[in-house]
């Protein structure tokens, strides 16, 4: 009987450490996840900012027009395939042939054959190829494909929220 006892006592505690782990598994993840690394800094004066105003973005950015809420607010985003995307178009929706210059605020988007260019104050940001634009009567959409998959973001105006 004692030997009934105790097997049962084992397997009632071998139960709960695997409940009690199961329960606590998101605070083991937790500490896991938050662990200190230390970096050091870049040597030299590039990455100070110049007298007088703050770094400037610059660079390759397909997300750009996302990075600009004074400008532009993304409302919705699709992904799939260039079927697909097409087939999520808005409604009404007329292409912007190139070149054009687009300006939404303090914001100026140039589209320049299947690339474009978004330049704000001293940002300076590049939409790699191959995007097109198109225009419906409260909103601009990008859409950036490959040749296996696409991308369509369409964006309201800044003004257009307030």
């Amino acid at each position: 009987m004692l030997r009934y006892l105790l097997l049962s006592t084992v397997i009632v505690f071998a139960v709960a450490i695997v409940v009690a782990g199961w329960v606590n598994r998101d605070l083991i993840r937790i500490k896991i996840a938050s662990v200190y690394a230390r970096v050091a800094p870049k040597p030299g004066p590039s990455n100070a900012p110049e007298r007088g105003r703050e770094s400037a973005l610059a660079g390759d950015a397909p997300w750009a027009l996302s990075a600009l809420p004074e400008c532009l607010a993304q409302t919705s985003e699709s992904r799939g395939s260039v079927r697909y995307v097409l087939a999520r178009l808005p409604k009404g929706a007329v292409p912007i042939v190139p070149p054009a210059s687009l300006v939404y605020g303090d914001c100026t988007i140039r589209i320049v054959g299947d690339e474009a260019y978004v330049s704000r104050g001293h940002d300076r940001l590049r939409i790699p190829p191959r995007v097109r634009f198109y225009r419906t009567a409260d909103s601009i959409v990008l859409i950036r494909d490959d040749q296996e998959s696409a991308e369509l973001r369409v964006y309201e105006p800044a003004t257009a929220r307030q």
